[in-house]
């Protein structure tokens, strides 16, 4: 939503959310400029509503111009619309992300299509695996984000089924690169269609001048950047097209020096292609990948190296791929745009959330007087777990303290096996949030950035 004068927004919700709700659309009318009229349904909370019931009870402000419905109704949009002679918008499912709605402070997602750094996915010993295997997976790695595949080969096995192997994939539109120093693999990898070899050095760069695709350039030695010079210098000389590929060294083994010989190639061959083969950070460090991959990328941005070559073994790098294809998107904007690359794409953002939605104690203490029925709402806030009902608010850090405490309530006897499973489910997702200062609600998802996982809505039984 972008245009605001002259607009007059009707909202709905419920009586819980009320007071909530008055505050902030107040506050966004004085900053956007727009009038606004909030009715109040005659139910507690708004997620119970379903289309029918609200176009039961809507009293719809002869002034109002778009009417704003709760994000629960999401689903019951398009009957509701044909019902109603303005337009009809779902807001957030939780009021206090109201603001983003109307874009404040709300990340840009403007140009997060463009990119121009190129992912080469590396399936390790690619010969080990049956060729419909091999296939499969190279499609999942093509499905998130990888422009190329990359067979490695096992040094002193050669691989005789390499030429079928690169022809199964290029036959399904993949592009695909070969990692041999094996003359005999490079050469029917190249024959059935592979485009880029890895590697060549001082000591078989002769290899590249009959070959029909680009080659990847090494030092002799990650320490001997002359090498790769000299062997640059060669194989342009011999009309070979060529990137660099200085080599990335783990921490403790030379990173620093490593990352400044990236910067000297690029000094040295100004307009020559650079490849840096990431995954021997994300492999060999002892940390979640998705920030070693945004920094890494970062800096192939800033230093126009145009291919990053990764690969997702060890299991904290198992979404390495993905994670480069959301972070070159990130890191072109943020470098084409001279900004710091943050507000921009929280899909990487996957152990805590970007922002924590605060819920404060005169909020929760409303809404406990305001619940008449015998749901129970579960709420994180001030560091602890809230489960709170029709004259009931119990609270604590533990989420099996809090449950004992809710047999132990007036509600307790209402307690069925399934609505006790289903209570323990979510504790144990609050319990979660808390731990990681993350975003609860109720009956949703935690969010994990990309890797999030949609859940069923299962707490209120919506009737007509």
């Amino acid at each position: 939503m972008t245009n605001y004068p002259n607009q007059h927004y009707q909202f709905i919700t419920g009586r819980i959310a009320e007071s909530a709700v008055r505050s902030i659309v107040a506050e966004l009318a004085a900053k956007f400029g727009f009038n606004y009229s909030i009715q109040v349904l005659p139910i507690t909370v708004a997620a119970l509503m379903t289309g029918r019931w609200l176009l039961r009870h809507l009293q719809l402000d002869p002034a109002a111009t778009t009417l704003v419905l709760p994000g629960y109704l999401v689903t019951d949009l398009s009957s509701i619309q044909a019902a109603v002679a303005i337009p009809v918008q779902c807001g957030p499912k939780n009021i206090v992300d109201l603001p983003l709605f109307f874009g404040a402070n709300a990340p840009s997602s403007d140009g997060l299509d463009a990119y121009d750094i190129e992912i080469i996915a590396e399936i390790n010993h690619a010969d080990r695996l049956p060729l419909g295997e091999l296939l499969t997976l190279a499609q999942q790695l093509a499905a998130d984000g990888a422009d190329m595949i990359d067979l490695g080969c096992t040094p002193g096995q050669p691989w005789a089924e390499v030429g079928l192997a690169v022809q199964l994939l290029r036959q399904h539109g993949l592009r695909v690169s070969i990692d041999s120093f094996d003359a005999a693999e490079v050469s029917a990898a190249c024959g059935a269609g592979a485009e880029l070899v890895l590697s060549v050095n001082s000591h078989n760069w002769q290899l590249a001048a009959d070959l029909p695709c680009e080659v990847v350039a090494i030092p002799d030695s990650p320490q001997d950047i002359d090498s790769l010079f000299r062997t640059a210098e060669r194989l342009q000389n011999a009309g070979v097209s060529f990137r660099l590929d200085p080599i990335l060294e783990p921490i403790g083994l030379g990173l620093a020096a490593s990352l400044d010989r990236y910067a000297q190639c690029r000094r040295r061959f100004p307009d020559t292609s650079i490849m840096m083969g990431i995954g021997n950070l994300t492999e060999m460090t002892d940390v979640d990948s998705a920030g070693i991959n945004t920094l890494l990328l970062g800096y192939c941005q800033e230093l126009c190296i145009g291919s990053v070559l990764t690969t997702q073994v060890i299991n904290w790098s198992r979404s390495s791929v993905r994670e480069c294809d959301l972070a070159r998107r990130l890191v072109h904007y943020a470098v084409q745009q001279g900004i710091p690359a943050k507000n921009i794409q929280p899909q990487l953002v996957t152990l805590r959330d970007p922002r924590v939605r605060q819920l404060s104690a005169t909020a929760l203490a409303e809404m406990s007087t305001a619940i008449r029925d015998r749901n129970i709402r579960i709420f994180v806030a001030d560091g602890q777990i809230h489960a709170l009902s029709a004259g009931v608010h119990v609270s604590g850090n533990d989420p099996f303290d809090v449950m004992q405490q809710l047999v132990a309530s007036p509600i307790g006897r209402t307690l069925d096996p399934e609505h006790t499973f289903y209570l323990g489910f979510e504790m144990c997702k609050a319990s979660i949030a808390l731990a990681l200062s993350k975003n609860y609600e109720q009956d949703e998802a935690l969010t994990w950035g990309h890797l999030t996982q949609p859940e069923k809505f299962h707490r209120l039984k919506r009737k007509a």
